[in-house]
């Protein structure tokens, strides 16, 4: 028995293909004739078979649109660190002294069409507070995510509390914590120097159930420098992957899914975080403050360790969990004149790092300002 749906298929075919012959017949001679003809009855099919597959459209409609907002969010993420920086002497510049503070440094994003079309922006305070309100970030690392996490907070925060700030962060290897009441932000710092005491704080979180909001690690330098064996840190960050992989909801080869909100975690939520590796700076051997360090942390060492993160499948872009922060490339774009001893650079360098994370976060959590 034919069913009403493919009775209506063999019907609108009849209707429609029947006269289409006949016009093709009639018209053969008549070539521009006949092809008119035959354009209007492809129409007058498409009309009579569309309402038997309302589901196309809605399919057609759905997929696109997801193609084109995930195709646009990847872009717009590899575009996030294309900043270009002006690096111009300093009212008071003293040509006998080199130094970075000689020198004032600004940076942008470029206006060309593809980065434009993404809307970076540089957050105030107002939108860095609205976009973290609520929220629990943990920075960990060494004195470069210590770097980041005074970035974050010299931007939240008033320059009156800042000066504590500065005072109590930097106190050497320590951890610190503070709360931003006015937005319910707590910011943990943690003093992780070595890959696997990222590991191991990483295995506390699942031990405890409860996870940042924003993950924000990074390591190598003191690795470098104490141990000098590039394949042994691709171990350790191997096994962070592992366990870093494990906080998200899907396989690690699948990881590009991100969760849609950012807000407090608090404790045993099972909510995904965000999950950012700080890269080691540009290495500018000849101005670094020790013998030790010129004879161990040399480009071609620095090369070894960039390999070896690649290699250990630690990031996003080689199917990793987590998102890099390429001090690497910042630094180097700035240059010598936006550093003092060849590893640590001007606040400038660690603002534009924490702008690019920022808005890393709005584009995967679907946001906007």
């Amino acid at each position: 028995m034919i069913g009403a749906v493919p009775f209506g298929l063999l019907a609108a075919c009849v209707v429609v293909l029947v006269p289409m012959a006949m016009a093709g017949y009639h018209l053969s001679r008549k070539k521009m004739l006949f092809f008119s003809g035959a354009l209007f009855i492809t129409l007058a099919i498409g009309v009579h078979l569309t309402p038997y597959f309302p589901s196309v459209n809605d399919f057609v409609t759905t997929v696109s649109s997801v193609v084109v907002f995930e195709n646009r969010r990847d872009s717009c993420l590899s575009h996030l660190h294309d900043v270009v920086w002006e690096v111009t002497p300093s009212p008071n510049f003293n040509a006998l002294d080199n130094n970075t503070v000689n020198y004032d440094k600004s940076w942008a994003w470029p206006s060309s069409f593809a980065v434009s079309a993404c809307g970076f922006q540089k957050l105030g305070r107002f939108d860095a507070s609205d976009l973290l309100n609520g929220s629990w970030v943990v920075v960990a690392g060494d004195s470069q995510a210590r770097l980041v996490a005074l970035s974050l907070l010299s931007l939240v925060l008033d320059s009156g509390p800042l000066e504590k700030v500065n005072k109590d962060l930097f106190k050497r290897h320590s951890d610190y914590q503070i709360v931003v009441g006015e937005i319910g932000m707590r910011l943990d710092f943690i003093w992780a120097p070595y890959t696997v005491n990222l590991t191991n704080l990483v295995s506390k979180f699942k031990r405890n159930r409860n996870f940042p909001d924003v993950l924000v690690m990074g390591s190598g330098l003191w690795h470098m420098l104490h141990f000098t064996n590039a394949s042994d840190f691709r171990v350790q960050l191997q096994s962070l992957r592992r366990s870093a992989a494990s906080l998200l909801p899907v396989s690690p080869e699948t990881v590009s899914e991100r969760p849609e909100t950012i807000s407090a975690s608090g404790s045993g939520s099972a909510r995904t975080p965000h999950l950012f590796w700080v890269g080691m700076p540009t290495l500018i051997n000849s101005m670094l403050n020790t013998e030790e360090k010129r004879e161990k942390m040399t480009d071609v060492m620095r090369g070894e360790y960039d390999k070896e993160l690649q290699k250990s499948k630690l990031l996003r872009k080689s199917g990793g969990p987590l998102w890099l922060l390429d001090i690497e490339s910042l630094s180097w774009n700035c240059g010598v004149r936006c550093t003092v001893d060849g590893m640590h650079y001007d606040m400038r360098v660690y603002e534009a790092v924490l702008h690019i994370m920022l808005n890393a976060l709005l584009i995967e959590s679907h946001q906007k300002l």
